[in-house]
């Protein structure tokens, strides 16, 4: 590591550490929490610190509240979980600055543990702004980032405080993150399979290019598969292709070949037809494009497709049995594995199929003296929807952020921590 870490810190007893977090986790309609991963991730670096006498004061946001005060979205049921974990009271401040934190930081004792509310309250904190930046940084008397799944956005909790506090360190979780996504793929032992899946060839162009120089065999998945096959000529039905993608896709391809990198495409699908439904018709599906107000997209007539032609009036929506044994293969030949993506629509229990069985292919990989790397993401659900999470090696809790180290981006979270 070439940050400081909690590790190089010393003299922390009474010292206000003001500590950015990622307690963005998921609450259902009634307001509790759904999936308490992020937080308990998060207990090796709040212990130690407890334990060398430091006040912890936590920082966080949760959803996207847009700078306004939104009750739904307050950090208060996350701060009731978290005396749970601990084991103790935790103070939590129904701000995030101001007389209430600052008053409530200045009482704390040596192992106390505070948390603020959820600084996306203030339009300040994405802007990064300043004085805003100050006044969360008056809070503490040094800095320590534990929040990967944000690195990789400049806000002011995850770099403007970093220009009043010094030094500013790494958390443990985030030593792990990096060491996990960076050094370990430094000099992976090979064979190095990479997995990716997900919607878009676009979201997934850096990492491609950046691991076409690392990796043994690239496996495609998910709808971004369709973009490639097309790119080659073969036709996709109705599947969802980023047309604009298609030389990428070809640059791509040729790339890999050029390099001796393997890269594979799906032999085979499972294939459904689409029907566009309306928004205001439909009580079921309510996702994301639904929000945003496009149509939702339901399946019917599923049927296997032995070929990877697809015909019109049909749509991919998971790798094929050929597929899965193929990429099976790969994956329990390699001694590291990084996975980022599902296969197919696995939110459907009839498309899960595929994703399903890497997951389990990736867990047997690793019982056998692998190292497999989830990057974060649908990934991570997909692992746990399959029960195989506990079996392989690290999952990150980082989403945007791990795809953007993945590429071999420069995290501004973690280039403003202090340099050992």
């Amino acid at each position: 590591m070439p940050k400081l870490t909690v590790r190089d810190l010393s003299e922390l007893r009474r010292k206000r550490v003001l500590m950015r977090v990622d307690f963005n986790v998921p609450l259902d309609k009634d307001g509790k929490i759904t999936d308490d991963t992020r937080i308990r991730e998060t207990l090796p670096t709040i212990e130690f610190l407890r334990e060398q006498g430091a006040i912890v004061v936590l920082m966080s946001h949760l959803g996207r509240p847009d700078g306004q005060k939104v009750p739904a979205m307050s950090l208060r049921p996350v701060a009731q979980r978290l005396a749970e974990l601990l084991y103790q009271p935790v103070a939590f401040v129904d701000d995030c600055l101001g007389e209430k934190a600052l008053n409530t930081v200045g009482i704390a004792q040596p192992g106390d543990v505070i948390l603020l509310e959820n600084v996306r309250f203030y339009a300040e904190e994405e802007a990064n702004d300043a004085e805003f930046s100050k006044k969360l940084a008056a809070l503490g008397d040094l800095y320590v980032n534990d929040a990967f799944g944000t690195a990789h956005r400049a806000h002011a909790s995850t770099v403007g405080v970093t220009k009043f506090l010094k030094p500013c360190a790494a958390g443990l979780l985030m030593e792990k993150e990096l060491r996990f996504l960076g050094d370990e793929l430094a000099n992976p032992a090979r064979p190095f399979v990479v997995v990716l899946g997900g919607a878009k060839v676009s979201d997934k162009i850096g990492v491609i290019n950046n691991l076409l120089g690392k990796a043994d065999s690239i496996l495609i998945g998910g709808a971004m598969a369709y973009t490639f096959l097309k790119a080659q000529g073969i036709a996709v039905g109705g599947s969802r292709v980023e047309d604009d993608k298609l030389q990428v896709a070809r640059e791509l391809i040729e790339k890999a070949a050029r390099r001796n990198v393997q890269l594979l495409l799906p032999a085979d699908h499972l294939a459904a037809r689409p029907v566009k439904i309306e928004n205001h018709r439909h009580g079921g599906l309510r996702s994301e494009s639904a929000k945003k107000g496009k149509p939702i997209v339901e399946f019917r007539d599923v049927k296997p497709t032995p070929t990877a032609t697809i015909e019109d009036g049909w749509a991919g929506v998971d790798i094929g049995p050929r597929t899965i044994e193929n990429y099976k293969g790969a994956a329990l030949s390699a001694k590291t594995i990084v996975w980022n993506g599902p296969m197919g629509i696995f939110e459907t229990p009839e498309f899960a199929h595929g994703t399903f069985e890497i997951a389990h292919a990736c867990a047997d990989a690793t019982q056998r003296g692998a190292k497999s790397i989830i990057g974060g993401g649908d990934s991570v659900t997909a692992v746990k929807k399959a029960k195989v999470s506990d079996k392989m090696t690290f999952i990150s809790t980082g989403g945007g952020a791990s795809l953007e180290f993945l590429e071999g981006k420069i995290l501004p979270g973690v280039a403003s921590l202090t340099e050992k």
